[in-house]
């Protein structure tokens, strides 16, 4: 529920010590997976993300298609299953094959990506429900959405604290996503609108986070996920909702890193190396501060071979050497 905060409609939570450690948490990661090069996968890993973060994402939905089914769907090839379960992964496959074309801070994307993620499985695709609606557990009413009357408001006012705020980005993503659930603004869809959403916003901030399946992690918490939410929705604010997200995207980071924890080649570390670098001159600890894993006797070696390409130059002598980047 969005309440006035002078100017900004400021959606009610408050930052907690848990939360300023999960994000100083995140942002040590976010720093350890662009210094390990790890921000720029491959090829095959980001299809591999796609499909884990889709199937994740889905699933909490009740879709019944597995990894394999839905890597062929993405490889152009026929998949036999249920007619709504794969019409819901080539609509999903859709939204995020997009996912750089829309505005975090702009309704209109919002809407044109429901559109797309919810073409073919309900009527009105793209538009905020003129129903009132409910949602169950088991046969009681666990939350009760805002009247659809109040519906525009409430949107607009939602995404005016998204581009107005000061808050910390991820914190942002966090409330907008708890804050799309509590609205319900649609019939349906309106759970992984939120969790493609708080994507959006994360990755505009931090492009890593295009190819960091955190829904899988959710996924996995399903039954808490859905527990915070009712939770917040009693407290009437989003506090314990980004405490939650927060624990996943860390727990997310720690799985990247484990994932893409491999040796990465001379060439490819002294390629990353020169193109971040941007002083003219440097020393084998200043190539040490990037790579953190490796010795300084492979620090040593690596700069030898840039020097041999020319790369770089060698100036001084033992405890006196630096090197220039050339070029």
């Amino acid at each position: 529920m969005i309440v006035s905060n002078d100017s900004i409609m400021q959606p009610p939570y408050e930052i907690t010590n848990t939360i300023l450690k999960l994000l100083s948490s995140i942002s040590e990661k976010i720093g350890e997976v662009n210094a390990a090069h790890l921000h720029k996968p491959s090829p095959e890993l980001r299809k591999k993300n796609r499909v884990k973060t889709i199937k994740a994402s889905l699933e909490i939905e009740g879709n019944s298609l597995n990894e394999a089914q839905i890597t062929a769907i993405l490889e152009n090839k026929r998949v036999s299953g249920p007619k709504k379960d794969i019409t819901e992964v080539i609509n999903a496959l859709n939204v995020y094959n997009k996912i750089g074309t829309f505005k975090p801070s702009s309704l209109t994307s919002f809407l044109k990506a429901h559109a797309i993620l919810m073409e073919g499985l309900i009527e009105n695709s793209g538009k905020l429900r003129t129903k009132s609606v409910g949602i169950f557990k088991g046969e009681q009413v666990a939350h009760i959405a805002p009247p659809a009357q109040n519906l525009s408001y409430l949107m607009k006012s939602l995404f005016k604290y998204l581009k107005n705020s000061d808050d910390h980005e991820i914190i942002k993503s966090c409330v907008v996503h708890y804050e799309i659930e509590f609205i319900h603004p649609f019939m349906d869809g309106n759970g992984r609108m939120g969790r493609l959403w708080q994507t959006l916003i994360l990755l505009k901030a931090y492009p890593v986070f295009e190819f960091l399946p955190f829904e899988t992690v959710i996924k996995n918490r399903q039954q808490e996920y859905y527990d915070v939410l009712e939770y917040c929705d009693k407290e009437g604010k989003s506090t314990k909702f980004i405490e939650f997200t927060l624990n996943a995207i860390n727990d997310s980071f720690d799985e990247l890193l484990k994932a893409q924890n491999r040796n990465f080649s001379t060439k490819e570390r002294v390629d990353y190396f020169l193109s971040i670098y941007r002083a003219s001159f440097f020393t084998r600890k200043d190539y040490l501060a990037i790579f953190k894993a490796i010795s300084p006797a492979t620090a040593s070696r690596d700069l030898k071979y840039a020097s041999e390409q020319q790369l770089i130059k060698k100036i001084g002598d033992k405890r006196t050497t630096q090197y220039q980047i050339l070029g």
